[in-house]
């Protein structure tokens, strides 16, 4: 019997957003008969701008040389994106399509993130490894690597997996950057993960280039049973272009937590690739502060029976300092039975910041008793900022339960006259109605201490950025 039913999220999360919706959608998606297939490619074979194509130098050695040559073919044949691509149209790629970016002053660094825990330090400087200031990269349960030493090492794990789900990604929609990054990458870690490992592997990323143009390729195995936390924080270049792709062997657990501060005029493109055995979990959490352009693009594939996918993010956009825009995208596959997605998306938008989301969810014909849940939310504080969303849900199976809701509003007015009332100062009122508005997305953060430090951060630029409107206001 077909149970496909729009759902929301639990009336306690609801209470908190204290939003006015502005425009919603909900939808539930209509059944198709199992005889249609997969949807061709979305992308074409346009003509790629040459310069940039003809400036990139891919490792001709290595035991990834064949996954490499792969990736190029694929790149030069697909091109580079552009505006009029479906997946690009809320998105002008032309700054990360152009041959090398805009420079980006180097400003004093913030405080840096989960300095109190135990976790295991791997420092990036400009997208290239520093193990001087690094912890020894070893610990109970992993191996952990250079991209380069696993490169040079003939019959490496490596060269199976590296570029393996990313090239399986392509399909139905073509990603041009991933590809690239796939063909050029020097940089990066091979991880694998054998037991469960007690501290978390922490990525920190520092800049001592004004133009560095990082291209980094992360590829994590974790073997049946094992689960690791991973952790990204930092600015890693003015231009980034990062590769993740997690293989999970069944039963294996991996939580990937990133807190990308942006500033100025940095840029970048951003993709995951995970592939979800029987009884395993994925869950990734982003945190996104400012920047120019941020292109997030997760691609999971939930491959085992009894597997669990959770794809959530938290973006702040102040686009006071400059022009703001970022774009999350997200593709998950439903292949087998009985697994659970969600995707939970807030957005928090002022001084005419731009936010995307484009999420699908597509269930294969035999992927009974799915359970499909996806939210996108846009909080605008002003009325020059914008949401621009796109979710979609596509079945080919009929005992499926998925939904998607889309909202955008502004602080409800009533809420925040009720906090105003009990002697609530009006920037403080404001900050606490968007750390509820979050708070859905926070949640999807399982570890107590790291969901407790998001949060603080969240708060701080909250404040931050409402003295500086308030300074602004008050010498116009």
């Amino acid at each position: 019997m077909t149970d496909t039913a729009a759902r929301t999220a639990p009336a306690e999360i609801q209470a908190q957003a204290q939003t006015q919706a502005q425009t919603q959608t909900r939808a539930d998606a209509p059944q198709k008969s199992r005889g249609i297939q997969t949807p061709e490619v979305v992308g074409g074979t346009q003509p790629a701008p040459a310069p940039r194509l003809e400036a990139l130098q891919a490792p001709q050695d290595g035991c990834t040389a064949a996954a490499r040559r792969d990736a190029m073919q694929r790149l030069v044949a697909a091109g580079l994106p552009k505006p009029r691509d479906e997946y690009w149209r809320y998105t002008d790629p032309k700054l990360l399509n152009a041959d090398t970016p805009a420079p980006l002053a180097i400003g004093d660094e913030e405080p840096q993130m989960f300095g109190s825990l135990d976790r295991l330090r791997l420092v990036f400087v400009d997208g290239v490894f520093d193990p001087a200031a690094s912890d020894a990269p070893d610990a109970d349960g992993v191996r952990i690597e250079t991209l380069q030493a696993a490169d040079a090492q003939p019959g490496h794990w490596i060269a199976q997996s590296y570029g393996a789900l990313e090239a399986a990604g392509q399909k139905p929609v073509v990603r041009p950057f991933a590809a690239l990054n796939t063909a050029v990458a020097t940089n990066g870690l091979a991880i694998h993960v054998s037991a469960r490992v007690a501290r978390p592997v922490h990525i920190i990323h520092r800049r001592r280039d004004e133009a560095a143009d990082v291209v980094l390729h992360h590829v994590i195995r974790l073997d049946a049973g094992a689960e690791l936390t991973l952790i990204e924080t930092g600015m890693a270049g003015a231009r980034e272009n990062t590769v993740i792709e997690a293989d999970l062997a069944p039963g294996a657990r991996l939580h990937h937590i990133a807190a990308i501060r942006a500033a100025g005029t940095r840029i970048g493109a951003r993709h995951i690739f995970a592939c979800v055995d029987e009884d395993a979990a994925f869950k990734s959490f982003t945190l996104s502060l400012n920047g120019t352009l941020m292109r997030h693009e997760s691609v999971i594939d939930i491959a085992g029976d009894d597997s669990v996918a959770h794809v959530a993010g938290a973006v702040l956009g102040d686009g006071a300092q400059g022009p703001f825009h970022h774009d999350d995208t997200v593709f998950v596959t439903h292949g087998a039975e009985r697994c659970e997605s969600r995707q939970v998306f807030k957005k928090v938008l002022k001084n005419g910041a731009v936010g995307v989301f484009q999420g699908k969810i597509l269930v294969k014909p035999g992927a009974q008793k799915t359970d499909g849940y996806q939210i996108s939310q846009a909080l605008l504080l002003d009325d020059d900022s914008q949401f621009l969303a796109k979710p979609e849900l596509e079945i080919y199976a009929d005992d499926v339960r998925c939904s998607h809701g889309s909202t955008t509003g502004a602080i409800d007015p009533v809420a925040l006259y009720y906090l105003r009332s009990r002697g609530v100062p009006k920037d403080r009122a404001i900050v606490m109605l968007v750390l509820s508005f979050l708070a859905e997305a926070l949640a999807e953060v399982e570890d107590d201490d790291l969901r407790a430090e998001i949060g603080d951060r969240l708060e701080l630029w909250l404040n931050r950025h409402a003295t500086a409107d308030s300074h602004r206001a008050g010498s116009a």
